[in-house]
């Protein structure tokens, strides 16, 4: 088994990344740290062939690229996309709710598709953006808040009063899966959330004017396994896969192509949304770029087609007590390597040209790869490739490393792949050298 020394640094990077913007605010530390330069969206530009640079959408998107030739209609781009999201609960307005006049509970809507139940009776924290009155009434000060300790948990029914537990229960998403936060006394509820807010970040309540704030599993994962082959920790789809990408970016020199990672947010909750693969954020980015390298009109087309994407989400592991949930061929292992996904239906992108390509990036970067495809009888999940060639309609393969859980509040993938997908992902930033 390969050193462990990277499934070690991303349990500590998902363990400091409790919300996606969170996330991005430490990419953008490593990058900067690496030599890339940040660049403001609303800001004039002046990119060279060679630079390296990165931009942040809504706090919570990113995309770090380093730019290529000045020939990108025949060099093209390669592109990683990612996302940064994960199933969770979404604290809504005025979120405090009392019981018994002395039971502090919050109110939470659901985030994308949890498993619901593995979120039970686990210390959880908060975590998000909080925004401030700030000089413009357009422009709040948007700050990150960690609570970054146990504070509430989501209370399971005792046996004793619902003896069919064990049969099978269906939560109800209003009623059963709001978190217990403490007892508190006579009117201390009314913006508690609030106060909690400004205490951590030493700023006036008044000042707080909304905030984007979600629950997170507090405990930090681990490695485990008779052989210590597993990784065991929450938001490994899709950190796993940005922390992959992040890697392999970083590591990137310039090339003839122009390389970039862009990790997306909201892939969960489809994607529709100014910072998500459905929007054109993309888009404007790749025309931006061109722009800078003298390219536009029929220039642009040219280097789309000459393109390339590769969309890495997690994939599903072959379940050990549940093998006929899975197609009757294709049965992925953790630890066999990253996992080229197919779907007649085209919810995954790849064709037999775009699987060829990634299956000679693992060959080239000493890599072994295996296929995924549903049951035919069974509707699977859907991820960013499809949603970013509707803006971009470049080639495109969907990847990700097999995983068991997917979903749950902790999910389990295998310490060799993610070595496994470092390598391939490195390997497709330098192709073209």
């Amino acid at each position: 088994m390969e050193n462990n020394k990277n499934a070690k640094e991303l349990i500590d990077f998902i363990h400091q990344s409790p919300s996606t913007f969170h996330v991005v605010e430490n990419m953008s530390v490593e990058l900067t740290q690496a030599g890339f330069t940040p660049l403001d969206l609303r800001n004039a530009w002046n990119l060279k062939p060679g630079g390296k640079y990165f931009t942040v959408r809504n706090g919570s998107s990113l995309f770090a690229f380093i730019v290529g030739d000045t020939n990108p209609e025949t060099s093209g781009f390669r592109i990683i996309s990612t996302h940064s999201d994960s199933p969770t609960f979404k604290l809504k307005p005025s979120p405090e709710m009392m019981v018994e006049k002395r039971l502090l509970k919050l109110n939470t809507e659901v985030y994308g598709a949890p498993v619901l139940m593995s979120w039970l009776d686990r210390p959880l924290s908060i975590a998000g953006r909080v925004s401030l009155k700030g000089e413009s009434a357009l422009y709040p000060e948007n700050r990150l808040v960690n609570i970054n300790r146990p504070v509430a948990i989501i209370p399971n029914l005792a046996i004793h009063l619902n003896r069919a537990v064990n049969e099978g229960v269906e939560l109800n998403k209003q009623k059963d899966m709001l978190p217990l936060l403490g007892i508190v006394h006579g009117d201390a509820s009314e913006g508690f959330i609030i106060r909690m807010a400004a205490k951590e970040l030493g700023v006036d309540e008044a000042d707080i004017l909304d905030f984007d704030l979600t629950l997170y599993d507090f405990q930090q994962g681990c490695i485990m396994g008779v052989g210590n082959e597993f990784i065991s920790c929450p938001k490994l789809d899709n950190l796993a896969s940005v922390h992959a990408g992040l890697k392999a970016i970083l590591k990137a020199k310039p090339a003839k192509a122009t390389q970039m990672l862009a990790v997306f947010d909201n892939e969960e909750v489809g994607s529709v949304t100014k910072q998500g693969a459905g929007s054109p954020v993309l888009r404007n980015l790749f025309e931006r770029i061109l722009f800078h390298l003298g390219k536009t009109g029929e220039a642009l087309h040219r280097a789309i087609y000459s393109s390339f994407m590769v969309s890495a989400d997690m994939a599903h592991g072959v379940h050990p007590n549940l093998v006929e949930k899975h197609d009757p061929v294709l049965h992925p292992i953790i630890n066999g390597g990253p996992v080229i996904k197919v779907h007649a239906g085209q919810k995954y992108t790849t064709d037999g040209d775009s699987g060829a390509v990634f299956e000679t990036i693992c060959r080239k970067a000493g890599v072994p790869s295996q296929r995924f495809a549903n049951r035919s009888d069974a509707v699977g999940g859907s991820t960013l490739g499809n949603i970013s060639t509707g803006q971009l309609d470049m080639r495109c393969v969907d990847v990700g490393n097999p995983i068991l859980s997917m979903h749950s509040v902790r999910e389990l993938s295998g310490v060799d792949d993610h070595n496994y997908m470092i390598r391939a992902l490195s390997c497709f930033y330098d192709m073209d050298k």
